[in-house]
């Protein structure tokens, strides 16, 4: 539930609403996700004015397509990743890699290196192979930014095993990206 001025919005009301063009509507949209999808956005940029940029561009994405919002899952996860793939386009477009993306806690930045660099429809493509738990556990953990205690208790497993599932991720993905990319050092590295 939404609350604009004086009126309340269901979140049927605010999808017709926002679908309809109705402003009001998507005012109330925004003002009840955006502190969510700014915090999202700040995990992968120390730069505040382009995790604004990113958040507003993925809510003109949302205003664009909520049209073929279906209410097959919640609204705020499909408003999550309709203003994730704007971050990736952002970073895609500004030439940047996916240097948010850590592999593991003690590994130190690495000047991006051209050609070699990750791009984010590799790593995507090989987050979609892990297995389910681990995949989830990925997901939450490096791309929207929970912590293991947050994950444990949404997936109903104990902090230790979140943990095990991010490092089996960690290690899956690293073994699928090395046969992408098999001169990379930071993959070669890595233990």
């Amino acid at each position: 539930m939404a609350i604009f001025g004086n009126k309340k919005y269901t979140e049927q009301e605010l999808v017709d609403g926002c679908a309809g063009n109705d402003r009001r509507a998507q005012e109330a949209l925004y003002r009840l996700f955006f502190p969510e999808m700014l915090r999202m956005c700040r995990r992968y940029t120390r730069d505040e004015d382009t995790a604004i940029e990113i958040a507003n561009n993925g809510f003109l994405r949302v205003f664009k397509k909520i049209h073929t919002f279906s209410f097959k899952g919640s609204l705020e996860g499909w408003v999550r990743r309709l203003v994730y793939h704007s971050m990736a386009d952002y970073y895609r477009d500004n030439a940047r890699y996916l240097h948010f993306l850590v592999f593991e806690e003690r590994d130190e930045a690495v000047p991006e290196r051209g050609n070699e660099s990750f791009y984010e429809e590799d790593i995507l493509r090989a987050v979609l192979q892990l297995p389910p738990v681990s995949q989830q556990v990925f997901r939450l953990y490096a791309i929207e930014g929970y912590s293991h205690a947050e994950i444990a208790e949404s997936l109903s497993i104990s902090e230790g095993t979140s943990k095990w599932h991010l490092s089996t991720a960690r290690q899956k993905l690293r073994e699928m990206l090395q046969t992408i990319y098999p001169h990379d050092q930071r993959l070669n590295t890595a233990t």
